[in-house]
């Protein structure tokens, strides 16, 4: 499935998911008790949490608790107020022309022995919507119009718009030809002119990317401006990306935030992240731990509710860097020739071959989209071949329910039993899942942990996570949070979303352990980075791969606003090798300057070499040796960088940015050579040079004749020296002559008299290639 191939999948992953004021208000509740979002979310403050908070804690809850019966009354009291005042200041529609102009309609009205209690438009071929001012319109004959002219024209525009919109999404959504979406495209383009919102939100993001529209930047910063000017927050977050990258537009961090604030306020989940990584980072703003935990928290929450029985989709991280410097390194993706062999070995029976491919397309990733169906059918196949794994999967599918597999928890519970009775992981845990949530049996606490620790005990990171959240919630168990942090770690060293969620929550409210913001603002950029959204840096990835360098370039730029190192990475690696056009080539390396710092200050070792490339050679920045030197020390001392010990053995050797010091110059080259052996020949020809400079420069400190001045040769080849070099001398020259006599010898003969030597081919071995 494509990430333009459903109006919810692309409000979540291209642009933002729009919050409502209500859940905004519940996802800034500091106090929260949620973990995991499907794991029995508590109402109000546990009552047994002061067994292990301070009394500092309990009096703050305290606070807490008669502040939230305040604003409860408080809340209460307004609302009765602005309920009164509605009734009292309720509009009344005034008929406009007709027979009663001017009079008050009355609902309900009788028309065609039906009543109505709004305006409608039957009865008239022009659209036009009316009311009557008496109930009896038969009767009476009084009526009139609910709008003028010009407003029903309007309307009957936006109707239409909304037609045309609605058209392109059905096509858009049922369709996974490229044509078909280009098709698609053309409709929402004509909504779009029309001023449809959220065709113009999907159309100007279409331009800005060049998804299945010609990429114009211009065209889509228009369009961001008049969805800024209605008050989308999808336009401010998309224009704040523009300032941001001074993409269209000359770059303004100040103005960025601005906008960035603003799609934020309207619930922009992608808004709320991006302000996330800048307070964390002190991108625009004064670093702040506690308003990144507030935004990354709020975007983690919708994360996590998205996440379902059957798991996340897998997040492809490809670094564009690593795959120049080493082209047979695996990225993680599967070739269509290996894809092709494991499904001959599927249609040939190999049950593995089956299990591996069904899970391959019900979580999608390494290059295979997600398919249901193709999904289904393999765990089918393995299954009927008595494979408990398959069996697990397909409970796994039964028990959350898809377009393809109708929802069935009696099913999903035989599946789940079989492959349980097996000794199956996947199986118990979904058998405990089923005992937990009362899934087509009745509710067993006892039972539900049983098989989450048999399932745990195997180490899967589902049995672990469900026990880590009953030992945290005292569902079937004494509360423990030491226990509940503890399989929490295990499930998130498995790469579970859910358990990176709930270890942010327990760092965040200092929960079982001491509180911790750092900690939990990382953890809680982990998930927000494994949303939806995330989708982007495949697509982005296959845009460079088919050539399309502006594309990949401008949708690395918004994902490495958002905190994504490797499209920070990715970006700054397109931008420093020059392929993307879009950018002047004044403001080339600058940018990718920029980007490597920010990659590099995430841990990225390539990143931080190429900070110290840039600032030795004066890419986009002055040469600045010093400040390489500490780029490459970093990158040594920190990720233990062959390249990064070499340069350092380098610039000792030369005295850049430091003093010079050959000695120092050698150490680093060792150092080098071990910590990678790729490194050995580079580091042996340096050496070799040292030495080389070395000797010459111990010759130059010294003075010959001073040294033979101070050399006793009686003392050091005895009183009679002079014999024996007298012996060596003799014994060369005899050597010479003897070896001149045997040339004169070899007398040559004449070329006539000369025998024929036939030619003789070289050994096959020696033989130049044809």
């Amino acid at each position: 499935m494509s990430l333009l191939d459903e109006e919810g999948n692309q409000d979540e992953s291209l642009e933002s998911k729009t919050l409502s004021a209500e859940d905004q208000v519940k996802d800034h509740s500091a106090g929260t008790r949620v973990v995991a979002g499907q794991i029995f979310l508590e109402s109000g403050k546990s009552d047994s949490q002061s067994e292990n908070e301070e009394n500092f804690h309990s009096r703050e809850e305290e606070k807490e608790n008669s502040l939230e019966e305040l604003n409860s009354l408080e809340m209460s009291n307004l609302l009765n107020k602005d309920l009164e005042e509605a009734e009292i200041q309720s509009p009344v529609l005034t008929a406009i022309g007709g027979t009663a102009d001017g009079e008050p309609c009355h609902f309900p009205f009788l028309f065609m022995e039906k009543e109505y209690a709004e305006c409608t438009a039957d009865g008239r071929e022009d659209g036009r919507l009316w009311c009557a001012t008496t109930y009896d319109y038969k009767k009476d004959q009084k009526w009139g119009f609910c709008e003028s002219e010009e407003q029903s024209n309007k309307r009957r525009q936006m109707q239409e718009a909304e037609d045309v919109y609605q058209i392109g999404m059905k096509i858009l959504n049922e369709s996974s030809k490229k044509a078909q979406k280009k098709v698609a495209y053309q409709y929402l383009l004509k909504a779009a002119d029309m001023n449809h919102t959220k065709a113009m939100e999907k159309v100007s993001y279409a331009l800005l990317f060049g998804d299945y529209l010609k990429q114009n930047i211009q065209s889509s910063k228009e369009l961001f401006e008049k969805l800024t000017e209605e008050g989308s927050p999808k336009g401010q977050m998309a224009l704040g990306f523009l300032y941001a990258s001074g993409l269209g537009v000359n770059s303004s961090q100040a103005k960025a935030l601005v906008y960035y604030t603003f799609g934020a306020l309207g619930g922009n989940l992608i808004a709320h992240m991006i302000l996330g990584y800048r307070y964390w980072a002190g991108i625009g703003v004064l670093q702040s731990c506690e308003s990144a935990l507030t935004h990354y928290r709020l975007v983690a929450n919708h994360v996590a509710s998205d996440i379902s029985l059957t798991g996340g989709t897998v997040v492809q991280r490809i670094r564009l860097a690593d795959e120049v410097e080493n082209p047979g390194m695996a990225s993680g993706m599967l070739e269509e020739d290996l894809i092709q062999y494991y499904q001959f070995l599927a249609e040939k029976g190999d049950v593995q071959a089956q299990v591996g491919l069904g899970q391959l397309h019900l979580h999608g990733g390494r290059g295979v989209e997600q398919n249901h169906q193709r999904a289904f059918e393999y765990f089918n196949q393995a299954a009927n071949a008595g494979n408990s794994h398959a069996m697990a999967f397909l409970g796994k599918m039964y028990s959350e329910g898809s377009d393809v597999v109708p929802q069935s928890n009696e099913t999903a519970l035989q599946y789940f039993k079989k492959a349980a009775d097996m000794g199956n992981p996947v199986g118990q845990s979904g058998l405990g899942m089923a005992y937990l949530y009362g899934r087509g049996v009745p509710v067993n606490y006892e039972l539900a942990l049983k098989y989450f620790q048999k399932a745990a005990e195997q180490g899967w990171v589902d049995g672990q996570l469900q026990l880590g959240s009953m030992y945290y919630n005292g569902i079937g168990v004494k509360k423990d949070y030491k226990q509940a942090l503890k399989y929490f770690n295990l499930a998130s060293q498995g790469g579970h979303i859910l358990a990176f969620y709930n270890l942010a929550q327990m760092h965040a409210t200092g929960t079982g352990v001491m509180r911790s913001c750092h900690t939990a603002v990382e953890l809680f950029k982990n998930v927000c980075e494994r949303g939806r959204w995330s989708e982007r840096l495949m697509t982005a990835y296959n845009s460079y791969k088919d050539g399309d360098s502006n594309s990949a370039v401008v949708q690395y730029l918004l994902l490495a606003e958002q905190g994504y190192e490797v499209a920070q990475s990715n970006a700054a690696f397109i931008l420093d090798q020059k392929e993307a056009s879009i950018v002047g080539e004044n403001e080339t390396y600058p940018r990718a300057l920029l980007h490597w710092n920010r990659a590099a200050s995430q841990g990225y070792t390539v990143a931080r070499i190429k900070l110290g490339d840039y600032h030795f050679y004066g890419f986009g920045t002055d040469v600045d040796y010093e400040t390489a030197f500490i780029h490459y020390r970093l990158a040594s001392e920190q990720q233990h960088s062959a390249q990064a010990m070499f340069n350092l053995g380098y610039m000792h050797e030369k005295g850049l940015g430091i003093k010079q010091d050959i000695h120092l110059a050698k150490r680093f080259y060792d150092m080098a050579a071990e910590a990678s052996p790729d490194a050995q020949v580079p580091v042996f020809l340096a050496l070799c040079k040292l030495g080389v400079i070395y000797s010459l420069q111990y010759i130059r400190e010294i003075n010959i004749r001073e040294v033979f001045s101070h050399i006793d040769m009686d003392q050091l080849l005895g009183p009679e020296w002079d014999l024996y070099l007298m012996t060596i001398i003799a014994l060369l020259l005899g050597t010479i002559i003897a070896y001149r006599q045997r040339q004169h010898q070899a007398i040559p003969r004449p070329a006539g008299l000369r025998p024929a030597v036939p030619q003789q081919e070289p050994p096959p071995e020696h033989q130049p290639p044809q």
